[in-house]
Formats: structure tokens, C-alpha cells, sequence
């Protein structure tokens, strides 16, 4: 079994800067305080690659950077990881993702104005009035479920020795620039439930009411991306390294 304080760690740290990185850029280099210069959707869609990109090469040989407690779970549905490590991830990612939260706030509470994190402020996921092109709950429903299930799709491919460490972060980090520029206006992307807790628990409001929606679809989303992969992926083919699995692990 690889090392829980170590994964811990890792995992939080690397969900830290997913959350730095993804919302981090969408408060503060879009509209609200960047009027003039701002990123836009392309822009807050490459910040979530890069971030999970750079973690990928940062962490992957310590717990192999899920940073997505809906990829841990897609991960050890196929084997990758042993049951007992699934709460060790998981409670490392929402921590580090609060941990971001709570820096965008104090970074954000540093500029003009009186900076109060709302719901309409902080980066939230939501459908009906939180979601940034009026999107409905079943729109967002079937994006939760099926973008996530691209990721845990996309994150199993890499996590064999057919597919080259270094190789699996770049395909994973630009899978997530995808899945943001599809679906950041339906539901501002969650497909990760620690993204969502990260900046719902400080925004409050309604991105609270709604927070349940961003744990329940992302996971069925997970498996249904899982079972994809089962039954395409080569089960002859060792387990390798990758953004779902610690870099040089052939176990």
C-alpha cells in the first residue's frame, strides 16, 4: 500500500492549486476585477489544465494527482487504488480545495471595494440563477455526469504501460481545458466535487443549497466512466503510471 500521510499531502497540496489555479483565475482575472484585461471563458478553461497539468508532473509520483475525489472514486471502481486509501484522497482534496478557497478570499478582499464571497462572486457551480447561461437542473445533470465520465475515461487510459508518464498529464490536463470550455457556461464545470465544496462554503447562499448536486452527478459520473473503460481498456496490459497512478508504479 503507498504511504496515506504522503498521499495526503500530495493531494492536498496539488487540490489546492487546481483551486488557486481554476476559480482563482475566474474571481479574480475575469469581469469582476479585471474588466479591461479579462480571460474569459478560454482563459479560465486553460487555468484548470494547466493547474491539474503542472500538478500532474509535480504529485503524480506521490499519489498520482486525482485531486478529484470523483476520480479517486473512478480509479479504485477499476482496481487502481485499495479501498482503504479512498477516504485519505478524499479528505485531502476537500481540505486543500477549502484551503484555495480561503486564499482567493483573502487575495480577493485585498483589491478595490469591500469584497464580500457570494454566490454570484466566488466562482460557484449552480444551475437555474447560479448558472452563467441560465442553464436548467437536467442540462446540468447529464453535463456533470457525462463530462466527468470523460475525465475518468480519459484519466484509466493513462494508467498503463502503453501510455508514457509525461504523455498522461498533458492528455489529462488538456481533456479538463475541454471539459471547461464546453460546459463552463451550463454550470461554471464542476466535475469534481472538492472544486465545488472549495468555493461553496465560503460563498454560501444558494451554492450551498445546491452544493449536494456537485458531489451525487460527478460520482455516477465517474461510474459510468469507469465501466466505459472496463470494458474498452486492455485488462492484459500491467497497470501503469499516470495522472491516475504514482509515475514509475508498474503494479
Amino acid at each position: 500500500m503507498r504511504h496515506p500521510v504522503r498521499i495526503l499531502v500530495a493531494e492536498l497540496i496539488g487540490t489546492f492549486v487546481l483551486v488557486i489555479g481554476g476559480p482563482g483565475t475566474a474571481i479574480l482575472a475575469t469581469g469582476g476585477f479585471f474588466q479591461t484585461g479579462s480571460v474569459q471563458v478560454l482563459g479560465v478553461a486553460f487555468a484548470f489544465g494547466l493547474a491539474l497539468l503542472a500538478m500532474a508532473y509535480a504529485i503524480g509520483s506521490v499519489s498520482g494527482c486525482h485531486i478529484n475525489p470523483a476520480v479517486t472514486v473512478g480509479l479504485w471502481l477499476n482496481g487502481k487504488i485499495e479501498a482503504a486509501l479512498v477516504p485519505v484522497y478524499v479528505v485531502a482534496q476537500l481540505a486543500g480545495a477549502a484551503l484555495g478557497g480561503l486564499v482567493i478570499w483573502v487575495i480577493a478582499s485585498g483589491g478595490p471595494g469591500d469584497f464580500d464571497p457570494s454566490d454570484k462572486n466566488f466562482a460557484v457551480n449552480g444551475w437555474a440563477n447560479l448558472s452563467p447561461g441560465g442553464f436548467g437542473f437536467n442540462a446540468m445533470v447529464v453535463t456533470e455526469i457525462v463530462m466527468t465520465a470523460i475525465l475518468v475515461f480519459v484519466v484509466l487510459s493513462t494508467t498503463h504501460r502503453a501510455f508514457t508518464p509525461a504523455a498522461g498529464g498533458l492528455v489529462v490536463g488538456l481533456t479538463l481545458t475541454l471539459i471547461h470550455l464546453i460546459s463552463i457556461p451550463v454550470d461554471n464545470t464542476s466535475v469534481n466535487p472538492a472544486r465545488s465544496f472549495g468555493v461553496a462554503v465560503f460563498a454560501g447562499g444558494d451554492a450551498i443549497e445546491q452544493l449536494w448536486a456537485f458531489f451525487v452527478f460527478p460520482v455516477i459520473g465517474a461510474v459510468v466512466g469507469a465501466a466505459a473503460w472496463y470494458l474498452v481498456g486492455d485488462v492484459r496490459v500491467p497497470a501503469e503510471a499516470g495522472p491516475g497512478a504514482p509515475l514509475g508504479d508498474t503494479a
